[in-house]
């Protein structure tokens, strides 16, 4: 799982409340959904797109939106 690395620096960003959102990145990387970034991401980066992810209801659609971002799209 080369993910977890990545997945633990995610956790840092996250509020004890988020535990749905977390979760669904989490399923999103073991399914396939969720690649690691080609290029790495600055903290400021990463956590820029949590903050979007955060700021919407947990759906496909915004794990897809997240997907392109950690992809750098």
């Amino acid at each position: 799982m080369p993910y977890r690395w990545f997945l633990s620096r995610v956790q840092q960003l996250f509020e004890a409340d988020s535990k749905e959102h977390l979760q669904s990145i989490e399923d999103g990387f073991k399914t396939g959904k969720l690649k690691l970034p080609a290029q790495p991401m600055t903290d400021q980066e990463l956590a820029q797109a949590i903050r979007e992810f955060q700021a919407m209801p947990v759906s496909d659609v915004t794990l897809l939106q997240l997907g392109k971002r950690l992809e750098g799209g």
